[in-house]
């Protein structure tokens, strides 16, 4: 027996099996090797991006609200967001000795924030659990770049856009305001919102494990921007109007006031102020009443502003002529337990006059003298009773009653503006009707490059004739505060009652004027409203008509408008 070879051979076998088994081993990883790099490639990938590769939205610059001018009424501007990810903050190994830990990123963080560390700490405490949490927001780049120099763990920045209004308060009302998340709240801002916000984009980055941005992977979706919208608001008539309804309120102590200027011809509107109004780029301090657009939520009785009016229905029926005369005496009129005066018994007079002293008791008779609806119907064809319809959140139709048989009181005080309600858009259109030859076009607030299609409401003829009529005003009447140097203007004044929780309060007034100019071929038509003057003065002629003067005159001047008013006739009609 060879000793030798029985000894050498259990040791060969043993190389031979641990050799195989390494091979197999080998064969084996490098097989799984391949699966994975080769066969499962995309699996991998994909698991590998979902713990590495991150995707967030480009945020898309939001459209620009411009006036009739292209000047600027609320813009986007370019701001940073810093970001943190609490999660991976608190994974951070805690060493005290080497000054690395949470707690010491949390204080870093606090110093070049400016804010306190416990607070900090809390909060990011409370979101340990969440990888991402605002930490400060639309802030400049300067801070911004402080804050990320101090290279906290898990701390990041975005590009965000921040809202700014430049005419401040005197749009306010008109271009609203966005949230801090870029959405609409108010006016323009919200009932355009979708048009104006645009498409964001998406964008892919890798981070680490400690949520470091390490480089990004690209553009996936390119943002796409918001459509800009052009109003036909003209800035310069805006702050005029908002000036001198500002002041006039201050000097009246009133409660709050609106006013509008609507372009007689297109229907556009120039300029719709209110008070009290805010500051869309603090609002801090904002209360909830700063926020009404009165001139399209407020809802007043128009009073003798719709005398004219009724003198158009008249007109209309063929029962009377700019000739014909009314006997008002004894200057009263009695349904029952209701009694309608006048200031004074003014006897026979005709329309002119009728306007001029604002009679009650002839707006009256001439009313009953009618079909019972026919002043009804006038009121309905200018729009009242019916939104404006230029897309505001909130706007007011108005009220116009409708009754199958009306009592006499109720046609009568219909015919002077009591029993109805309207905005003071509402009341503007209608005189802009008025005074565009009873050819009503839609009202809007956009601006427009022709005139839009319209409705004949009342005869050319008869809006001339009562234009005229009203021009008697100004020049003779109540509405002498409305008259401008060089300019012929047409109007009619409102003292109206407001209405409490008991009925009309006696001694709280709504001081109203609505008129157009120039009246020779008028071009726009205005309506200051102003509730609750408290001063000695509380008239229209004396409250709301200075105002009209104030504002008109500016606006013809500012738009080149011809005087149509000679020289000496207007001396003598500030003399009259």
């Amino acid at each position: 027996m060879n000793i030798e070879n029985s000894v050498q051979t259990p040791g060969k076998w043993r190389f031979i099996f641990v050799y195989g088994f390494a091979l197999l081993l080998f064969l084996v990883a490098g097989g799984r090797l391949f699966y994975l790099t080769v066969v499962d490639k995309d699996f991998l990938q994909n698991q590998g991006e979902i713990r590495a590769v991150r995707t967030e939205a480009i945020p898309a610059t939001r459209g620009m609200i411009l006036d009739r001018r292209g000047e600027p009424l609320a813009v986007s501007t370019p701001t940073w967001t810093i970001i943190a990810n609490p999660k991976a903050l608190w994974k951070l190994p805690r060493d005290p000795s080497q000054n690395v830990g949470p707690e010491e990123e949390i204080k870093r963080l606090a110093e070049v924030m400016g804010v306190g560390r416990a607070w900090l700490q809390e909060r990011f405490e409370a979101n340990k659990s969440r990888s991402f949490m605002y930490l400060k927001r639309q802030i400049p780049p300067h801070e911004a770049d402080a804050i990320m120099a101090a290279n906290v763990v898990g701390v990041s920045k975005t590009k965000e856009y921040k809202r700014f209004y430049p005419a401040g308060e005197v749009a306010a009302h008109v271009v609203g305001f966005t949230n801090i998340d870029d959405k609409g709240q108010e006016g323009i801002e919200l009932a355009y919102d979708q048009a104006l916000e645009g498409q964001p984009g998406r964008r892919s980055y890798v981070k680490d494990l400690t949520g470091n941005i390490i480089r990004g992977v690209g553009v996936e979706e390119a943002e796409h921007p918001g459509e800009n919208i052009e109003l036909s608001i003209d800035l310069r008539l805006q702050y005029l109007a908002y000036r001198e309804l500002k002041a006039a309120v201050t000097e009246h102590r009133a409660t709050s006031a609106s006013a509008v200027i609507l372009d007689v011809k297109t229907g556009e509107i120039l300029a719709m102020v209110n008070q009290p109004s805010y500051n869309p780029n603090d609002r801090s301090k904002l209360e909830y009443e700063e926020l009404r657009n009165r001139a399209v939520i407020d809802l007043f009785e128009p009073g003798s502003t719709m005398k004219p009016f009724t003198i158009s229905a008249a007109l209309m029926s063929g029962q009377y002529t700019t000739e014909t005369t009314i006997n008002t005496s004894p200057g009263f009129m009695r349904f029952g337990r209701f009694t309608i005066r006048d200031a004074a018994n003014y006897g026979v007079i005709d329309f002119e006059k009728l306007l001029i002293k604002s009679s009650n008791v002839g707006a009256s008779k001439i009313a009953l003298s009618l079909p019972q609806d026919a002043i009804w119907n006038m009121d309905y064809e200018l729009g009242i009773g019916s939104p404006v319809g230029i897309g505001f959140p909130g706007e007011a139709s108005g009220v116009l009653p409708s009754h199958p048989k009306w009592h006499p009181s109720e046609i009568a005080t219909l015919s002077y503006g009591y029993g109805l309600s309207v905005s003071t858009l509402q009341l503007a259109q209608a005189y802009m009707t008025l005074a565009n030859g009873g050819y009503r076009v839609p009202v809007t607030i956009f601006k427009q490059d022709a005139p839009a299609d319209g409705k004949q409401v009342i005869p050319n003829k008869v809006a001339q004739d009562v234009v005229k009529m009203m021009e008697a005003v100004v020049q003779r009447g109540s509405g002498k505060a409305a008259q401008i140097p060089g300019y012929r203007v047409a109007g009619k004044t409102g003292t109206v009652h407001k209405v409490g929780s008991k009925g009309y309060e006696y001694d709280q007034y709504i001081a109203l004027f609505a008129g157009v100019a120039p009246a020779s071929d008028p071009r726009l038509a205005m309506v200051v409203m102003i509730n609750d003057p408290k001063g000695r003065e509380y008239y229209g002629g004396e409250v709301a008509a200075p105002v009209f003067s104030r504002v008109m005159e500016g606006a013809l001047t500012t738009l080149n408008i011809y005087p149509d008013l000679p020289e000496g006739a207007q001396r003598s009609a500030f003399a009259a």
